[in-house]
């Protein structure tokens, strides 16, 4: 508004000027002026209207510029001054919405203004004009979206907002619906409030209108060609859409309250989660008929992490079920307030959005604007205006809603699908409302909002208010909504007995169905069993020749080209390296079908300049990719993400989950980075099994090696990973030959159940000239989980040392020089489970040795050592010694000297 203040001081020359250059080109000037100068020519022939002033006189026309600076000013600054906050006042902000701020007077109310054209009445008058906007813009729903840099976007949620002054028209059958919804969700949390008292629910008391909300959204999706939704949301409410949306039974979750658990397998570890951080899906028809799919994800406490998760997911179902039909499936992320302006991740999510390898055709999210974090006050929580400021770095529109007024929320949400539909781009849905209880129903609010709270005491629930608004426009009378209570309440009252007499919990979805079909879970003993991942030495020359051909046509740079010729060169040498092995497991898998998804920080190229999977032309953007060129590459996807961790980690797990035929890959550009996405892998990798009962087959590719590169590159932090271990719930690996790693990766999909593998990726190895396998090794063997040392005699062995990794080479290198056959190199390819019957097989095999010493490089309290020592400590695998460097808090030295002079220490007293 500030910025068109200039044209306070406009004169009627300048206005004319334009209108001249209006008469000879209207696309000559702004959108705006032509609007206005079409009002203008229409008033002319209406000049008999005895309220009509002269429109030529400088007077009148700087007025009708005041009056379009109202309405683009109300269309800008309207939503600061809405009616949306249900239980207490709004904070003051300036200028205000008065006449005087644009101009104008009471004195002029009754004047007719053409800028009336710009709001599609005509030349109308000021006080209608006003009364159009201020119903628009500035009672239950309070739009922002001036910032949007589409015009055709604006100009599309104008016309919408405005022809209906976003004040919805329902029938009495809709209006009805509504407050069924309402009333379920109001009686639900107080009947659990009684019959559970003192029980953690989160409950939703207070925005109970989310659940009108979320109906709508289906039910409308559905008419806009939606045929599934993924839901992503917190604890607070969950329970209540659990139950009214998803259609969960209320009997199941009175069992969950009582303490009832599912029946035990002894083979499958499972240790379940609190009722409100459960996953659902289920089949539902909409009122038309129309088959809707719904799926609820499991979440963990950490706030907001499940939004990656289901961007994952639905970008799977997009690829895998709905052949790139973005308009077929849509997210619904549900948020907190608090957690919305303050969890990172949020923002790395919403810069996803728009990117090739992960946008998911739009976002609708829902904020339950609580108005209060755990305790924390809203001006104590974020610096932004409005929580949902986030939505303006994707040019989002939000729309901000009154929750006590369920059909102007019902009316918003139902725009914002419509918009999501039309543009494919994220909107977002304020909800303002509030928390009648704690943060749980145990705590005591009044300790720290004591104001907010006693308003909050008096104030009528969501269904009370609606109710007596039916009531009062006689859409209802009073004893519809008694009855409906009173009906609801007795069907609970019926769930609840019958739950009081199950003895157990049956499984509602199961997990081996939909995608997952014919996968199984695991069981004890499946870590080893063998798994055949050859493939034929026909197919493995013909693929191998494919991806290193580069047509000739195209003109890729020099050193391209050489790498390339080096490559085909592997073929008739015999030799394989790292890249290749890699390469040709991707290569084979897409022959047999299979998906392989790649992302992560610079994985076309690869960080140390070894994969090389899409190649730019020298003299052009164009792009050309060589494992596109296979047999079923059209299901190769790779792309270099955002500069992000955490949601993209996120994101590939939620891919993942869904389709279970996909090799889904997260490569970190160092190992050392990957704790950026920490809470992923502690509260999904390791952990989702064994609370969800959640399967997932992602591969983290991590690369590490103490190569004096300093702290932070050189770690991918094995010991963490070891100490989420239990169960056979991770595999771990730290490869040491191309066709190992092959046949690792080819294992992921040929096994008919999934683990989350974790693999130490190698940075020097890359191009070690012993780092090379033949091609009988791809073709005429398996995944080896340890590899003995074939150069020595057993009778003639004192020591053996176990490592794992790179640091093999180094120990090789120095044994091979000093000509020791009394010392033999053991190499664990898999860290976890750990491979305890070939553990035995190698003692049993040095039985003559006396020294069994554990060598890493890493330090002392870092790497596989902490954990081998405590999981082997009294058993007949327990070693000897240990060598490695001196514990420091601290990875890596930052001092190259200093590096080489450790690593020699280790590598020396290895062989003393």
């Amino acid at each position: 508004m500030d910025k068109l203040t200039y044209l306070s001081n406009a004169d009627s020359s300048y206005i004319d000027g334009l209108y001249q250059a209006y008469k000879q080109d209207p696309n000559s000037v702004d959108f705006g002026w032509q609007k206005f100068f079409e009002g203008f020519d229409f008033g002319q022939t209406n000049s008999d209207n005895p309220n009509f002033a002269d429109a030529h006189t400088s007077e009148h026309a700087i007025k009708e510029i005041n009056v379009l600076n109202m309405i683009h000013g109300y269309r800008d600054r309207g939503h600061l001054f809405t009616h949306t906050n249900p239980v207490r006042e709004r904070r003051k902000y300036y200028p205000g919405k008065e006449l005087e701020t644009f101009g104008l007077s009471e004195a002029d109310m009754d004047t007719v203004f053409n800028a009336g054209v710009e709001v599609g009445l005509g030349p109308a008058t000021l006080r209608d004009i006003r009364q159009l906007i201020e119903d628009t813009y500035c009672t239950s729903i309070g739009a922002e979206f001036k910032y949007i840099r589409n015009p055709e976007k604006i100009k599309w949620l104008q016309d919408k907002m405005e022809k209906e002054r976003n004040k919805p028209h329902y029938s009495k059958d809709l209006k009805k619906r509504i407050l069924n919804k309402l009333n379920k969700a109001v009686v639900f949390e107080s009947f659990l409030g009684t019959k559970f008292l003192g029980q953690k629910r989160f409950s939703l008391e207070g925005a109970e209108s989310l659940i009108p909300a979320l109906d709508s959204v289906i039910q409308i999706g559905a008419d806009l060609g939606i045929e599934e939704f993924v839901i992503g949301m917190a604890h607070r409410g969950r329970l209540n859409v659990l139950t009214n949306i998803m259609g969960k039974s209320y009997q199941t979750i009175f069992s969950e309250f009582e303490g009832k658990m599912f029946e035990e397998d002894p083979e499958i570890q499972f240790g379940g989660d609190v009722k409100y951080h459960l996953g659902f899906s289920t089949d539902i028809k909409t009122d038309k008929g129309q088959d809707i799919h719904l799926s609820l994800a499991p979440n963990p406490s950490h706030l907001e992490t499940v939004d990656p998760i289901v961007e994952g997911m639905v970008r799977s179902k997009i690829d895998m079920k709905y052949e790139g039909d973005e308009d077929k499936i849509a997210p619904i992320l549900i948020h907190g307030d608090a957690a919305i302006a303050g969890q990172g991740v949020v923002y790395e999510v919403s810069q996803m959005s728009k990117l090739e390898g992960y946008r998911t055709g739009g976002t609708i999210h829902i904020v339950i604007n609580n108005q209060v974090g755990f305790t924390t006050n809203y001006k104590d929580a974020r610096s932004s205006t409005y929580c949902t400021d986030v939505a303006k770095i994707t040019s989002s529109p939000v729309f901000h809603v009154n929750g006590d007024d369920a059909e102007a929320v019902v009316y918003a949400i139902n725009l914002a699908v419509e918009y999501r539909q039309k543009y494919n781009t994220d909107v977002y849905i304020d909800l303002l409302c509030y928390r009648r209880f704690g943060h749980n129903e145990a705590d005591e609010p009044k300790f720290t909002q004591p104001l907010l709270y006693k308003a909050i005491e008096k104030h009528p629930n969501p269904k009370e208010v609606y109710a007596k608004k039916l009531i009062d426009e006689g859409s209802i009378d009073k004893e519809y909504s008694k009855e409906i209570e009173k009906e609801f309440k007795d069907a609970l009252q019926k769930d609840l007995d019958k739950a009081k007499q199950a003895v157990s919990l049956t499984d509602d979805i199961p997990m081996f169905a939909g995608g997952w079909k014919g996968l199984r879970p695991s069981k004890k003993g499946d870590a080893f069993a063998p798994v055949d991942t050859k493939v034929s030495k026909k197919t493995f020359l013909e693929l191998a020749k494919e991806i290193t051909t580069l047509p000739k046509e195209k003109k890729f740079f020099r050193k391209i080209s050489k790498l390339f010729e080096d490559r085909a060169a592997m073929i008739g040498k015999d030799s394989y390296d790292w890249a290749m092995g890699e390469l040709m497991a991707y290569a084979t898998l897409l022959d047999e079908g299979k998906r392989v998804r790649i992302s992560g920080q610079d994985v076309q190229r690869g960080t140390f300049s070894h994969r090389h999977a899409v190649l730019t032309l020298e003299d052009s953007e164009e792009k050309y990719i060589p494992l596109a060129q296979v047999n079923g590459g059209d299901k190769f996807n790779i792309y270099n993400s955002l500069l992000s961790e955490y949601a993209v980690l996120g994101f590939e797990y939620g891919y993942s989950s869904v389709n279970p035929q996909s090799l889904t890959i997260w490569e970190a550009q160092f190992g050392d980075f990957y704790n950026g996405a920490q809470i992923i892998v502690d509260q999904y990798l390791s952990s989702a099994e064994t609370k969800w009962r959640r399967s997932n087959g992602l591969v983290m590719m991590l690369p590490h090696g103490m190569e004096g590169q300093g702290p932070e590159h050189s770690s991918a932090r094995i010991e963490r990973f070891l100490e989420l271990c239990a169960n056979d719930n991770l595999i771990l690996a730290n490869c040491t030959t191309p066709a190992n790693y092959f046949h690792l990766l080819r294992r992921q999909l040929v096994r008919d159940f999934r683990k989350p593998l974790v693999v130490f990726t190698p940075k020097s190895l890359l191009r070690h000239p012993k780092v090379v396998s033949p091609i009988k090794d791809f073709t005429g063997a398996e995944f080896q989980e340890v590899i003995d040392d074939a150069s020595v005699k057993a009778a003639s062995v004192k020591r053996v040392l176990f490592c794992s990794g790179k640091i093999y080479y180094d120990l090789l290198e120095k044994q091979q020089a000093d000509k020791r056959t009394d010392v033999a190199i053991v190499r664990l390819e898999q860290l976890f489970p750990i491979p305890t019957q070939q553990l035995e097989a190698i003692h049993k095999k040095y039985s003559k040795a006396t020294e069994f010493i554990w060598v890493q490089e890493e330090n002392e309290n870092m790497g596989p050592w902490p954990f081998y020592c405590r999981k082997l400590r009294k058993t007949n695998l327990e070693f000897t010694d240990f060598i490695a460097r001196q514990e420091s808090g601290s990875t890596a030295t930052g001092y190259s000297k200093k590096h080489a002079v450790q690593q020699e220490t280790i590598i020396n007293k290895s062989f003393e």
